[in-house]
């Protein structure tokens, strides 16, 4: 007595879930790259796959002797399946009971009516063989009548239909038998002709339905592919017309983002059309449940590949916008970080489209979720420093304390900018090296940026002689005033010359004062030139730069110039006679009247006047 097997393959069951993938992923290479089916032998046993009971089932099931199995409902369905898949349909007919059908029509009719069973089966319905009864008696706890099963359930345009298998008399000797009820032959003519193959079960040539593989008749292998085509250059067709109708409509608007993107998911877009047609084109090729599980399956994966496409393309034409317009405002630093982010953001939805399918193909993702918690963890904690320094070149980006190109001192090092990455930030020092921060330890150093200077200061200590007079003293201070306020680089406010102390061995004035650029090699000019110009006035004042020294004087005035120190004193009193001695300040009209009143740059430089 040979083992009873389940042969009935389907899809979404638990146990067979690994065949719906190793079947899903052959019919993709299939459809990749076309082949014709090859035709399997008539008579050949078909493949089976062994029940999970296998070693219960291998034992002789309980009940009447029976050749062809039918003691109990288990071995009766099993029977007729493996008749119908191995094509001997007169073999499958003594699994139905004709008593419904005319006697001398039985002969003929059986093997029709077995045969059309079986479509309406791969159809409609999943048998799962060790759910059915492999008892003598079938089940006493259905609630049915005495030796009747309930095999299924298929669902019509008018209702459910029950599918039953029946205890009978064997027409030899009257032992009793399960076979397909009388009352479900009667409707199988009914259920063919909605779930059958309609004008092309009776126009295509039998080969065409005797031929499969992977559950996949030959007729539907070639429907499939022609699907395929059609529904690709329709998809062509219809994508341009869509965007085609979208141009004018996005032209319209103040963004040019709506135009980048339309011109980006032509490609996505036509996959996602693509794969709607066949889907809609599928239920008209009468798939086998296993087969049209796993077409479907595919279908879905397909539309999530196209969705996920969809979404990368946004991301790129998203950063690429971003990145236009930081740059359109001055921000161009900032464009650096952006790689990273389209990259994570790809990385997620990569990984959510990952995850759809494998859940979509039955797979459970919660363990590989869980899997990936644990494993991202550690990967976390070894590359902690890693993302320590990316996160520090995310906040010098986001905060720009300094931005490429910027002069900065860090620490006790000055240099410029030259880079900001997502590991280091580099800086090209005075001695021409460059210097490669960390940015976790950039991003917490005090950075002093000297590229946001609005003005740049001359500060400096004159030490004149103590020998100067107080009047000489005054007509310096005056004359230095003037000279800073009177300077076209130089802000008047807040200028300023002060006796500021008594040195060990000089009188100590405080030089303050803006100049007013940004560019530190024209500050250097203009502070230069202010130097200068204060050179000739304490000369002229008859003055002079103390340095240390320690002085014997033999007499007063040794070492003065008479000449000159009587010359200030007399200015100095005329001052005061005409009470324009302006000490401590000078009054705002004075200011006014000094205002940009010297010549810059000095006449008889070889620079150009100031325009």
């Amino acid at each position: 007595m040979r083992p009873m097997l389940a042969i009935h393959l389907g899809a979404a069951a638990p146990p067979h879930r690994l065949l719906d993938v190793v079947a899903g992923a052959l019919l993709l290479a299939l459809l990749s790259t076309p082949a014709a089916a090859q035709p399997a032998a008539p008579e050949a046993e078909a493949p089976t796959v062994e029940s999970p009971a296998k070693d219960a089932a291998l034992a002789p099931p309980a009940g009447p002797e029976d050749a062809l199995e039918r003691g109990v409902p288990r071995g009766a369905v099993v029977g007729y399946l493996e008749a119908a898949a191995a094509g001997n349909w007169e073999t499958a007919a003594q699994y139905l009971d004709l008593r419904s059908v005319p006697r001398e029509q039985r002969e003929t009719r059986g093997p029709v009516l077995a045969r059309q069973l079986k479509v309406v089966l791969d159809r409609k319905l999943w048998i799962e063989p060790d759910a059915l009864s492999d008892e003598p008696e079938g089940r006493t706890d259905d609630g049915l009548p005495p030796d009747r099963d309930r095999v299924g359930s298929i669902e019509t345009r008018r209702g459910a239909v029950s599918i039953f298998v029946e205890r009978v008399p064997r027409a030899e000797d009257g032992v009793r038998i399960w076979k397909f009820s009388a009352a479900t032959v009667a409707r199988v003519p009914s259920l063919y002709s909605q779930f059958g193959y309609g004008v092309l079960g009776r126009l295509l040539p039998a080969p065409f339905f005797e031929w499969s593989m992977l559950e996949i008749q030959l007729w539907q292998w070639i429907g499939l592919f022609a699907l395929v085509i059609v529904a690709w250059a329709l998809s062509w067709y219809l994508a341009r017309l869509l965007l085609r109708v979208l141009h004018p409509l996005v032209a319209r608007t103040v963004t040019d983002f709506d135009d980048r993107l339309l011109d980006e998911i032509g490609s996505p877009v036509r996959l996602w059309l693509a794969v709607l047609l066949v889907s809609a084109g599928t239920p008209f090729l009468a798939l086998a449940i296993p087969a049209d599980r796993v077409v479907t399956g595919l279908e879905k994966a397909l539309l999530v590949v196209a969705l996920a496409w969809l979404a990368f393309r946004v991301v790129d034409v998203f950063s690429a916008w971003v990145s236009d317009r930081l740059v359109a405002q001055g921000q161009g630093a900032a464009t650096a970080v952006l790689p990273l982010g389209r990259r994570v953001v790809k990385v997620i939805l990569g990984a959510l489209a990952f995850v759809a399918m494998l859940q979509n193909f039955g797979f459970n993702v919660t363990t590989l979720l869980a899997g990936l918690g644990v494993g991202g963890l550690a990967v976390a904690l070894g590359a902690q420093k890693t993302l320590e320094n990316v996160f520090g070149g995310i906040t010098v980006i986001a905060d720009r304390p300094v931005r490429v190109g910027d002069f900065c001192r860090w620490g006790d090092k000055v240099g410029t900018v030259e880079d900001v990455g997502l590991r280091s930030t580099r800086v090209r020092t005075l001695d021409r090296t460059l210097v490669s921060i960390p940015n976790a330890n950039f991003a917490q150093m005090e950075l002093e940026n000297f590229a946001v200077r609005d003005r740049m200061r001359i500060h400096a200590t004159l030490g004149l002689r103590y020998e100067t007079t107080p009047d000489q003293l005054r007509w310096v201070l005056v004359e230095i005033r003037k000279l800073l306020y009177a300077h076209p680089k130089v802000t008047p406010e807040p200028a300023r010359v002060r006796l500021v102390g008594f040195g060990a061995y000089s009188l100590d004035l405080e030089i303050f004062a803006y100049v007013d650029t940004r560019d530190f090699n024209e500050f250097l000019a203009v502070r230069e030139d202010v130097y200068l110009r204060i050179m000739d006035v304490v000369d002229e004042s008859g003055s002079g730069f103390a340095f240390p020294s320690q002085t014997t004087y033999l007499e007063k005035g040794e070492g003065m110039d008479a000449e000159k120190t009587r010359a200030a004193e007399e200015r100095v009193q005329t001052w005061r006679e005409k009470q324009e001695l302006y000490l401590p300040s000078f009054p705002q009209e004075a200011i006014a009247r000094l205002d940009d009143s010297l010549d810059y740059p000095p006449r008889g430089s070889a620079s150009p006047p100031r325009s």
